[in-house]
């Protein structure tokens, strides 16, 4: 046989087998857009498909409550229980369905995201989200600055009232200081409240050099905060779209109350008006748990002097 004609059967060969894998991709792209969406377990029902902000009127009020359905935990997945999960159609799909949306995004898509309100997705509620639709912050763990010790977001706000502040870059810790500040400086004091933040760097080469400069990092945090500030470089892949943390650029604020319910939450550059209902809404939290923890004193205080007087 000529070179020609090798040549030829070659070029055709290529071509067939590139027509197959373009209809492949493109049957099972329209698949994914006409089948009935399923959530990824233990993310909102809404998500990822939901915006949290209404599109047709541009930058408006959160719709849904943020957040995770299934009830935060510190136990690690066993292999049978990651194996279930690989076999589920349903997860399968919507790790499918996200995949996809996310190669559509370039690479500076957060960055030019940031021209179009500061990169500010929704306004931020005036009021809690009420504790019968509110949904879970994820467990997030990551090294205390304190310490180097390992510490999660489960065990750190059970129990108490938290304002939990996600950062990943520079403009990102003035967003949340810019939120913060007033009602730090007004619950501080309130053993019921305590302020988090998380340092999270998902990719590896920031998050080496994060860890490599730490005690540059522990003199620009206050001592204060040392023990409530986490380095985290756990993937969020799959749960961003549930918590509304879309913009690796920005900062996130979460109001987070004794139960781990996610109750209010913030992005971006602040308003006026945001920053009040921050404060407003951690004091409404404060003051509900301190009221729930004096009736509970109350009701054991006599059943101790009781048993002392047996």
């Amino acid at each position: 046989m000529s070179m020609l004609a090798q040549w030829s059967i070659r070029n055709r060969c290529r071509f067939h087998c590139r027509r197959q894998l373009l209809r492949t991709f493109h049957s099972s792209s329209s698949r994914l857009t006409d089948s009935k969406v399923h959530p990824v377990k233990g993310s909102s029902e809404n998500s990822p498909n939901t915006p949290v902000f209404d599109e047709k009127e541009g930058l408006g009020s959160l719709t849904r409550p943020l957040g995770v359905r299934e009830r935060p935990t510190t136990v690690v997945k066993s292999t049978t229980q990651k194996l279930k999960d690989l076999m589920d159609t349903d997860v399968r799909m919507a790790q499918r369905r996200h995949l996809i949306k996310e190669a559509s995004k370039g690479y500076f898509h957060d960055l030019n995201m940031t021209r179009k309100h500061g990169g500010k997705t929704w306004i931020a509620p005036k009021v809690l989200i009420r504790e019968d639709k509110a949904l879970y912050l994820p467990n997030i763990s990551g090294k205390s600055l304190l310490d180097a010790s390992v510490k999660n977001t489960t065990e750190l706000c059970y129990g108490k009232v938290s304002v939990v502040a996600m950062l990943g870059t520079k403009i990102s810790e003035h967003h949340a200081k810019a939120f913060t500040d007033l009602t730090n400086s007004r619950f501080t004091s309130n053993p019921h409240y305590q302020y988090i933040q998380i340092n999270l760097q998902e990719n590896m080469m920031k998050a080496f050099l994060v860890n490599l400069f730490l005690s540059q990092l522990r003199r620009v945090i206050p001592a204060e905060q040392h023990s409530n500030y986490l380095v985290s470089g756990q993937n969020m892949e799959y749960v961003r779209e549930a918590i509304g943390m879309t913009n690796t650029k920005v900062g996130y604020v979460y109001l987070i109350d004794e139960n781990l319910r996610i109750r209010w939450a913030g992005c971006a550059d602040p308003k006026a008006d945001e920053i009040r209902a921050l404060e407003n809404c951690t004091g409404v939290l404060l003051n509900r748990l301190g009221s729930q923890r004096t009736k509970a004193q109350s009701r054991a205080s006599p059943k101790s002097v009781e048993e002392a007087q047996r």
